[in-house]
């Protein structure tokens, strides 16, 4: 189980669980998508010999040693990737 739990994220009930699905899904994509910028920087660097440095130690290390959707939930729940009320709909009552 991840820590912090959907109701904690949920803001006091202002999102349910499926903008926090959403929203975590589309962080995480974010994030495997920066780790891929980074590591075919960090590839370029070691092929033409401009760094002796390994290739993990020139990726960030929050996203090199964690699962991007860890790190999307903790992106989350510290306020690093917010959820825009834009997209959230309305309740409405029938």
């Amino acid at each position: 189980m991840i820590y912090p739990t959907p109701e904690q994220l949920s803001n006091e009930g202002k999102y349910n669980r499926y903008t926090l699905v959403i929203a975590s899904a589309k962080c995480a994509r974010a994030i495997t998508d920066e780790y891929v910028e980074q590591r075919a920087v960090a590839e370029k660097l070691l092929a033409s010999k401009d760094t002796d440095k390994s290739i993990a130690s020139m990726i960030k290390k929050e996203i090199r040693d964690e699962k991007a959707v860890t790190t999307a939930v903790n992106r989350l729940n510290d306020g690093t990737y917010v959820i825009s009320d834009e997209t959230v709909p309305e309740n409405t009552t029938m």
